[in-house]
């Protein structure tokens, strides 16, 4: 008798592999040698992608479209943010990407990205780098408990 396999279903224990690539083609994270474990519904992905694997079996692969709705939104001009320069370390690198951890007013941790800097100011983006994005997520479903 032939054990049925067990389908991904909210709270599901997995174990994938992944890959998730940007509309150029470029691979911005994967699983490498290591697979992820990870429990359906924990935050560890991005619930879009998750809905999509609900129903898939260990063993099985797909190549999964998350769109910006499914996964980190749209950019929203209203998260970049002017500050003064005299707000920084003087020997911090203000060049275009440089990411910043800044505390929020409730004490949370957020990362904010240089856009441009001069004398006087600097312009911080506090988007997600992946809003505005289309990934391409290609998972290999490794185990399902």
């Amino acid at each position: 008798m032939s054990e049925v396999s067990k389908a991904i279903t909210p709270g599901s224990r997995v174990t994938l592999r992944y890959r998730m690539v940007l509309e150029d083609g470029t691979v911005a994270d994967e699983s490498g040698d290591e697979p992820l474990e990870f429990t359906v519904g924990d935050g560890t992905l991005i619930a879009g992608l998750e809905s999509m694997m609900t129903g898939m079996t260990a063993g099985e692969s797909a190549t999964l479209l998350v769109t910006p709705e499914q996964g980190f939104g749209y950019r929203d001009i209203d998260n970049v943010h002017p500050m003064p320069r005299e707000e920084f370390p003087e020997k911090l690198p203000l060049t275009r990407g440089t990411i910043i951890g800044f505390t929020s007013p409730s004490g949370e941790e957020v990362p904010g990205m240089v856009l441009e800097a001069d004398d006087e100011s600097v312009q911080i983006d506090f988007n997600h780098p992946l809003a505005g994005h289309t990934l391409q997520f290609d998972v290999e479903i490794l185990a399902v408990e």
